[in-house]
């Protein structure tokens, strides 16, 4: 049997290119974004979120309207009477959104309420009875807003 040697003349093995030299051209390099690209996309992107944030801001973030339901009592198939503490501002109206629900969680009532500020505006107690379609089991405010 003859051997055959896999080295080359100063003893070290040929390193292979993966692919033939000049056959497929040369690698493109890659190139980033352009500076105008990446400045319009972040102004894109500032306006969505500020727009997002002003979203938001209207659904949950006026403060000054917030109510809490104290107790919800009188409950038989068509009405649920619902006591809710209101803090608003000294000089503001408020309107708010009572509704009642069935042991499924449907709405079977819903109102909006006219509030006038008590005595004490920061806590107002104001009591409503809620007529329903069906016998509730839960009595809530959604909201209030200024009227």
């Amino acid at each position: 049997m003859t051997e055959t040697s896999t080295d080359t003349a100063a003893g070290q093995v040929a390193e292979r290119a993966p692919w033939p030299a000049g056959r497929y051209g040369r690698r493109r390099e890659r190139r980033g974004l352009s500076r105008p690209a990446v400045l319009a996309l972040a102004a894109v992107a500032a306006l969505v979120f500020t727009l997002i944030g002003v979203r938001l801001y209207s659904a949950y973030g006026d403060g000054d309207y917030t109510a809490s339901v104290t107790k919800f009592d009188e409950i038989t198939d068509t009405q649920v009477v619902v006591t809710f503490l209101i803090r608003m501002p000294a000089d503001g109206e408020a309107v708010c959104l009572v509704r009642a629900r069935d042991k499924n969680g449907a709405e079977v009532g819903q109102q909006e309420v006219a509030v006038r500020p008590g005595p004490e505006p920061e806590r107002t107690m104001v009591t409503h009875r809620l007529v329903t379609t069906a016998r509730p089991v839960t009595g809530e405010v959604k909201g209030c807003h200024p009227a």
